[in-house]
C-alpha cells in the first residue's frame, strides 16, 4: 500500500493537492468502449472512416479463456453437432461468471469488430435465445452499436446478457457496503432502491431502515443496517414494492445485490471500520452531498475503502438540491481527489445507459476504475442509471478462487449474535473458507481462557430465507440451538475440528502509520482491527525503530490486553485511537495453548 494514503488522513490532504494523473474517463459505450478497450491500436483491418470522423475503436481485447464473457462473430444455422457444442461452451461461461455471462456477438475471437448485417443478427440471436433455453437461462439484449467496416451494408455488434438461476438458491450475491459522510443520504438512497418508492425529501425512505428508536428520532445511523435488492433473469428489479418478504425477493431473483449500510458519523466510526474489515464487501458505494462536497468523514472513509483495497464507485446524490454548476464543482472537486498520488484512480462519470454498461464492465476488469454517478432520491433523477450498473456489475471473483476456497476447511467469522425466540442462540458471519451444512459439528472460540467449544449448526438462513448449504464467501446467520449465549461473542470463529484452529495473544505485523500527530512508540495502546477481531493490543516492540512517524513504515509486535484471539498470517490489518491510523499484516503468530492464554491474561 503506498503510503501516500497517509495524505487522506488527519486532515492533512486539500482537494486538487498532488500532480493530476490524467483526464476523467468519459464512459461513452462506442465499439470496444464496453470491454475496456486495451486491444492493439494504430493498425486498422478494414476499418474505415466515414466523412473524417473518428472510427470506433476496431479492437476489443483477445478473447480470454477463463471468464465470463464469449466472443461469437455469428449463430446462424448451426448443425445439432455444432448447437451441443455451442451449450456447452455457454454453461463453462456461465460457471465462470457465477450464473451471468456475456455474449459479444459480430466479434471475431481476436477481438476484432466485425459486426452482421441485420438479418444475420437476427439469427443469430435466435440461436442465442434456443441456447439459454437448453440451459435454464434467459438473455437480455444490453446494447446495440453500428460499426464501420468495409462493407456498404450498415453492420452491427450486440452485447447480450445470459443469466440464469443456480440450483440450490446458489444465486449469485454481491455485497457492497455504504460509505459517506453524515446527512449526504446513505439510508435514504438504499430505502428508495429497496423499497421502490421515492423519498418525500423528508427522509421517510429510510425509515424501514433503521434498527434503533435514537436512529428513528435523530435520521443518523449508528448501527450496520443489511438490505437487499434483487435482479431476475431477465434483468429486472425484485424489491419490497413488489414483493412482501425477503424470502420472496429470493425466490424470485437471479441476482442479489446485499447493501450493508455502515455509520456515517465521526463518532460511530469503529463500527464502520468493523462493517469495513469483518463482512469482506465485494466493492463499496461512497455516497457524496452533491450540496456539501467532500465534507465531514468522507476523505476519511476513501481512505478506508483505498487502505483495505476494497474496490469503490462514487455516487453524488442530492442533485435536486443543487444548481448544475454546483453538481459540476463536486463532480470536479471528487476527480481532482482520485488523481492524486495517493488514490492514483481513473473517474469515470455515468450520464447514460451505455455509460452504466462499460462502466460495470470496466469496473471489474481494472481496480483503477472508479465510476460517478450523480442522482437524486426524491426526483429519480439518473436512478435507474445505477440499477442498470448494479444489474450488470459481475462478481469480482472468479470461479476458479471460489473452488479453492470451497475444498479449505470450514472457517465461519462470528461478527453478530442473537437470541431468537423458539430458536435459541443465533450467530450471523461470514464463511470464509470451505461448506457449512445443517447439522455440522464445529467447535467455537476462542473463549476468555483459550478453549474451543464443540457445538452443532442446527438450520441456516440467508438473505432471511432458509438455505441448506453455505458456500465460501457467502453471509448468513446459523442457529446454534440451546448453546450458551454467553459463551460467545464478536470476533470468535466457528471452525472444523480437524482444523486445530491456533490462538495468539501475541503478534508481528509489517504497517505503515497513515496519520500521527507526534510519535508512535512502545507502550501505545492501539484498537486493532484485522477481519472481525476488534480489540484493544499494546506495542511491544517496534524493530530496527524506537519510533515512527506519519508515512513511515515498521515491524511492530503487539500484544492484546484481554482475551487471545484466533487470527491468519498475511491477514489485513487497521488500527487507531483517537487521530492516530494505520494500515498493514501481520507477519507472524505466537501459537500459544489453553493454559498458557490463562496465564498470560490473569486467570
Amino acid at each position: 500500500m503506498d503510503s501516500r494514503v497517509s495524505e487522506l488522513f488527519g486532515g492533512c490532504c486539500r482537494p486538487g493537492g498532488g500532480p493530476a494523473m490524467g483526464g476523467t474517463l468519459k464512459a461513452k459505450g462506442a465499439g470496444g468502449g464496453s470491454s475496456g478497450c486495451g486491444g492493439p491500436k494504430g493498425k486498422k483491418k478494414n476499418g474505415r472512416n466515414r466523412g473524417g470522423k473518428a472510427n470506433n475503436p476496431p479492437y476489443l481485447p483477445p478473447e480470454a479463456e477463463d471468464g465470463n464473457i464469449e466472443y461469437k462473430l455469428k449463430l446462424v444455422n448451426p448443425s445439432q453437432y455444432r448447437f451441443e457444442h455451442l451449450v456447452t461452451q455457454m454453461k463453462w461461461r456461465l460457471q465462470e461468471g457465477r450464473g451471468e455471462a456475456v455474449y459479444q456477438i459480430g466479434v471475431e475471437d481476436n477481438g476484432l469488430l466485425v459486426g452482421l448485417a441485420e438479418e444475420e443478427m437476427r439469427a443469430s440471436l435466435k440461436t442465442l435465445h434456443r441456447m439459454a433455453e437448453k440451459v435454464g437461462a434467459d438473455i437480455t439484449v444490453l446494447r446495440e452499436r453500428e460499426v464501420d467496416y468495409d462493407s456498404d451494408v450498415p453492420r452491427k455488434i450486440t452485447e447480450v446478457l445470459v443469466r440464469k438461476v443456480p440450483d440450490n438458491q446458489q444465486f449469485l450475491d454481491l455485497r457492497v457496503a455504504v460509505l459517506g459522510n453524515v446527512d449526504s443520504g446513505k439510508s435514504t438512497l438504499l430505502g428508495v432502491l429497496t423499497q421502490g418508492e421515492l423519498d418525500n425529501g423528508r427522509g421517510r425512505a429510510r425509515l424501514n431502515l433503521f434498527r434503533h428508536l435514537h436512529e428513528i428520532q435523530s435520521g443518523r445511523t449508528s448501527s450496520i443496517s443489511f438490505e437487499i435488492l434483487g435482479f431476475n433473469s431477465k434483468g429486472e428489479v425484485v424489491n419490497y414494492s413488489d414483493s412482501r418478504t425477503a424470502e420472496e425477493i429470493c425466490e424470485s431473483s437471479s441476482k442479489m445485490i446485499t447493501f450493508i449500510d455502515l455509520a456515517g458519523h465521526h463518532k460511530y466510526l469503529h463500527t464502520t471500520i468493523f462493517g469495513l474489515t469483518s463482512y469482506c464487501p465485494d466493492c463499496a458505494l461512497l455516497l457524496v452531498s452533491a450540496n456539501t462536497g467532500i465534507a465531514g468523514t468522507t476523505r476519511e472513509h476513501l481512505g478506508l475503502a483505498l487502505a483495505l483495497k476494497v474496490p469503490f464507485f462514487i455516487v453524488v446524490s442530492k442533485v435536486d438540491l443543487c444548481a448544475k454548476t454546483t453538481v459540476e464543482r463536486t463532480v470536479r472537486q471528487l476527480e481532482r481527489v482520485l488523481k492524486q498520488p495517493g488514490c492514483h484512480k481513473v473517474p469515470m462519470l455515468v450520464t447514460s445507459e451505455d455509460d452504466a454498461v462499460t462502466a460495470a464492465q470496466q469496473f471489474a476488469q481494472s481496480p483503477n476504475i472508479t465510476p460517478i454517478f450523480t442522482l437524486s432520491s426524491v426526483s429519480g433523477e439518473s436512478l435507474d442509471l445505477l440499477k442498470v450498473f448494479l444489474n450488470i456489475l459481475p462478481p469480482l471473483t472468479n470461479s476458479k478462487e471460489q473452488e479453492e476456497l470451497m475444498q479449505q476447511l470450514t472457517e465461519f467469522q462470528v461478527d453478530e449474535i442473537y437470541t431468537v425466540p423458539e430458536v435459541g442462540t443465533v450467530v450471523g458471519g461470514t464463511l470464509s473458507s470451505g461448506i457449512c451444512r445443517e447439522g455440522d459439528q464445529l467447535v467455537v472460540g476462542p473463549t476468555d481462557d483459550g478453549c474451543f467449544l464443540e457445538l452443532r449448526v442446527c438450520s441456516i438462513q440467508r438473505n432471511r430465507s432458509a438455505c441448506r448449504v453455505l458456500r465460501a464467501g457467502q453471509a448468513a446467520t446459523l442457529a446454534l440451538g440451546d448453546f450458551d449465549r454467553a459463551l460467545l461473542r464478536k470476533g470468535m470463529v466457528m471452525v472444523s475440528p480437524e482444523m486445530n484452529p491456533t490462538i495468539c495473544s501475541v503478534f508481528e505485523a509489517e504497517i505503515v502509520l497513515l496519520f500521527h500527530a507526534t510519535t508512535f512508540r512502545r507502550g501505545f495502546q492501539v484498537t486493532v482491527h484485522v477481519g472481525n477481531v476488534r480489540q484493544t493490543a499494546v506495542v511491544e516492540k517496534i524493530h530496527a525503530k524506537d519510533k515512527l512517524r506519519t508515512g513511515e513504515k515498521a515491524v511492530v509486535r503487539f500484544r492484546f490486553l484481554k482475551h487471545p484471539e484466533y487470527l491468519k498470517v498475511g491477514a489485513k490489518l487497521l488500527f487507531r485511537e483517537g487521530v492516530t491510523k494505520g494500515i498493514g499484516h501481520v507477519t507472524d503468530v505466537q501459537a500459544i495453548t489453553a493454559g498458557e492464554a490463562q496465564a498470560n491474561m490473569g486467570f
